[in-house]
């Protein structure tokens, strides 16, 4: 009875502990600062943990020879000692809830009315520990502690596993780790070759020169040593075969070190020529990850280079998504951020921060569905964002328009007017054209009022456009009053008032339409 109260309390307390908010805000503070690398906090964490390990290991390497003052070796004692053995602890406990352990096997006891018991609730709370435990980080973490222990001096040789730690903290050893990892298979089959190659030749060398006859081999370590010392064409030259047949062996297993050498290169190299692309995407999206107002360009293609060009002159946060590798390579090449992914699909998109960081996508690619399905697929996600689609087909672009996309843009309708521009009019289309490309340092560009700004709420004629030397082609409002028509305002009035969120439409000199923005 005393033990089915007990374990009621402890179903309980898990409960409780469960809805606890504040408990759960530091536990996902905790895990974002030692495991998430999205978390922005966390590489001032990593950078105050190299700092610790590296002035432990001087600390440690210097105390070797030379006495430390009191206050360095205190310095290491405590305050060393004991954030490793926090983050230890930390890690340990963020690494598993037992809580939702007690949880979960007593809903599931619930279910099939089984009687919840201590015995089967221990060795899974220990069994999911004892996982992180024997993790190699955690092994390394914990013989990391062990040097700081001054009753047992040999302990300080394990310093090593201090530098270790740094395996965690530096994105760039721990992208070495990953390629290691990744090629595990052929690296551990030709380091299985290569202690067979040593073994045998070694085994050959002190039977052939063994009995007194080579006087630097007394016994079979040092042949192993030799073997080794020859395969990895180091060769030191301390032991050197004498006999012919040791002298065959020699050139034999040269020949297979060079060999084994070349391809234990050649994996790891190709393995991290797979893994560029991934560093190279993890550093766009942590780039990005402190932009606000993004601009996302699908489709690396003419429209979308001539697109990206434009934006870079304009100063406008972008970055590039083309699913194609050597297309994503040329916007990298060119300078603008790219990613090699897929627009159709959701996840980049919420990577990216579609709910909050992206403000505007272009869908560019020479596809018409595709740029329909992007489009439709960023809109579910966050409607506010303004997307532009490109389109040739006039039965898409209506089903486009129909779904809500903010403005469909049909290349071969805008070629055709301005042929049938120039063909009519070629004198209007050649300024046209040169106001277009800057040719002549004059430009169309739009002003957004902003508040607070000078312009907000004057009139027109206050603003003396005039005197700024722009001329006024017109406005743009979001939002218009019931007595207007149009959200564009063609040629304004004097009386006409600005508003914050207005975009005035000017032509003028690169110069003085960059002077009007500065004072907006």
């Amino acid at each position: 009875m005393k033990e089915t109260k007990n374990m009621h309390k402890l179903v309980s307390f898990s409960y409780w502990l469960e809805s606890l908010p504040i408990y759960n805000t530091i536990k996902n503070f905790f895990y974002n600062l030692l495991e998430n690398d999205q978390y922005p906090y966390k590489k001032y964490f990593d950078f105050f943990m190299i700092i610790i390990i590296l002035s432990s290991v001087t600390i440690l390497v210097v105390d070797v020879k030379e006495h430390i003052p009191q206050w360095l070796d205190d310095y290491d004692l405590y305050f060393v000692t004991s954030v490793f053995v926090l983050e230890y602890f930390l890690r340990m406990w963020i690494y598993s809830d037992m809580h939702k352990i007690i949880i979960d096997e007593y809903e599931e006891c619930q279910f099939f009315e089984k009687p919840l018991s201590y015995t089967v609730l221990f060795q899974k709370i220990f069994k999911t520990k004892l996982e992180y435990v024997t993790s190699l980080s955690a092994i390394i973490d914990l013989i990391a502690i062990l040097p700081s222990y001054r009753g047992l001096r040999i302990l300080r040789v394990l310093v090593l596993f201090r530098a270790f730690k740094m395996l965690r903290y530096a994105r760039s050893l721990t992208g070495f780790l990953y390629v290691l990892k990744n090629k595990k298979f052929e690296l551990i089959t030709l380091l299985t070759l290569s202690a067979f190659f040593i073994f045998i030749s070694g085994i050959m060398l002190y039977v052939f020169e063994g009995a007194n006859l080579n006087p630097n081999i007394h016994n079979l370590f040092d042949a192993f040593y030799w073997a080794l010392v020859t395969i990895s064409t180091v060769g030191y030259g301390d032991i050197s075969p004498v006999t012919p047949e040791g002298r065959a062996i020699s050139m034999i297993i040269i020949i297979a070190g060079i060999g084994l050498i070349s391809f234990i290169t050649s994996v790891i190299v190709a393995s991290f020529s797979e893994r560029l692309s991934v560093l190279r995407e993890d550093r766009v999206l942590h780039e990005i990850g402190k932009k606000r107002d993004l601009t996302v360009i699908c489709g690396y293609g003419l429209l979308g280079k001539l697109v990206a060009k434009e934006l870079e002159k304009e100063n406008v946060e972008f970055v590039v998504l083309e699913k194609d590798e050597d297309r994503a390579a040329e916007a990298d090449n060119n300078g603008f951020r790219s990613i090699c992914a897929d627009a159709a699909k959701g996840e980049i998109f919420e990577q990216l921060g579609v709910k909050s960081r992206i403000k505007n996508v272009l869908c560019l690619t020479s596809d018409d569905v595709q740029n329909a399905f992007i489009a439709i697929n960023v809109k579910s996600l966050n409607p506010s964002v303004r997307v532009t689609s490109r389109c040739s087909d006039e039965e898409i672009a209506e089903k486009l328009k129909l779904a809500g996309i903010d403005q469909v843009v049909m290349p071969e309708d805008i070629a055709g007017m301005m042929g049938a521009v120039y063909a009519g009019e070629p004198t209007a289309f050649k300024v046209v054209l040169s106001i277009i490309e800057e040719k002549e340092k004059t430009q169309i560009d739009e002003i957004r009022v902003i508040k607070g700004s000078f312009l907000e709420h004057k009139s027109i004629e206050d603003v003396d456009f005039k005197a700024l030397r722009l001329i006024l082609l017109g406005i743009f409002r979001q939002e218009m009053s019931e007595s207007e028509s149009g959200k564009f305002v063609f040629n304004p009035s004097d009386d006409f008032v600005l508003e914050c969120g207005d975009s005035l439409v000017c032509i003028g000199y690169t110069a003085a339409i960059a002077n009007l923005k500065k004072k907006a």
